[in-house]
């Protein structure tokens, strides 16, 4: 009924519990969950939890905020997102949050990684799974120079965990691409990221924990899980006047749609 359609299941507070992670999903009626890559190092370990559990899928990707890792090369990411059950490339995009000393000037080594994810998506024809915190304008602007408009040839994708301005998700969906959201829905002072899910038309939603962080009410401040997910799908509903199922439902069409969809692999 409902997919997780980001989630870390290779961190440790999840991995080290996997055989109750799994079993707590199906009493949740969580169906399947895509495992994000965040790092080459880590690939290996997200990609076999996918070949080994039929209701898991993966990406590759280096994620934005990751420093001293492996640099991403165009071969790197077209070679594993080739792979059975890779179906999308990220987590990628850009953020800023964390700057320090640093000026967003500073930041050209994550826009050139940024660029060649987008370059790998584009080839592989497959999604791509963006993060963008502090930098929508830059994210936006990038997709657009790269040739991501929505048109023919374009990679689309998800913009995971929104907690942007309802301008930037106007922006992304001219652009064709999907907003999801997490258990911030959930949150008392999250009233703004509400609106925006109420903006977002229902077949352009998706919906996500990012396990192990930012675990919805009533479980905020424990290790999120995939099985927490409706508790997502029920703050929508209650948005969109509708329920749960319904929201269950839609979700896991567009995903379907979007990650995995005639030409992308299925098995």
């Amino acid at each position: 009924m409902f997919i997780d359609s980001h989630c870390h299941l290779v961190f440790p507070e999840l991995m080290s519990q996997m055989p109750a992670i799994l079993e707590a999903m199906k009493h949740a009626q969580v169906d399947r969950a895509l495992c994000i890559c965040t790092t080459l190092e880590e690939f290996d370990a997200v990609h076999r939890l996918a070949l080994e559990h039929s209701m898991l899928w993966s990406t590759v990707g280096v994620h934005p905020d990751n420093e001293g890792v492996t640099e991403p090369t165009l071969e790197d990411l077209m070679t594993r997102g080739q792979l059975e059950r890779v179906v999308g490339v990220g987590e990628t995009g850009l953020d800023y949050y964390r700057l320090g000393s640093r000026t967003t000037s500073d930041m050209q080594w994550q826009r050139d990684r940024f660029r060649t994810h987008i370059r790998a998506a584009r080839q592989l024809k497959k999604p791509l799974v963006i993060h963008t915190r502090n930098a929508s304008d830059d994210t936006l602007s990038i997709l657009r120079e790269e040739g991501e408009d929505g048109s023919a040839g374009s990679a689309g994708g998800v913009f995971h965990c929104f907690t942007e301005a309802k301008e930037v998700a106007r922006q992304a969906l001219d652009l064709g691409f999907y907003i999801s959201f997490s258990g911030i829905l959930t949150f008392k002072n999250a009233q703004d990221i509400r609106d925006v899910a109420a903006f977002v038309p229902m077949d352009r939603l998706l919906i996500e924990t990012d396990s192990p962080y930012l675990a919805p009410v009533p479980h905020r401040g424990k290790t999120n899980q995939p099985a927490f997910v409706p508790y997502v799908a029920a703050q929508i509903a209650n948005l969109k006047n509708t329920t749960a199922e319904e929201v269950g439902r839609m979700t896991s069409e567009n995903f379907l749609r979007l990650f995995v969809d005639v030409g992308r692999q299925t098995s």
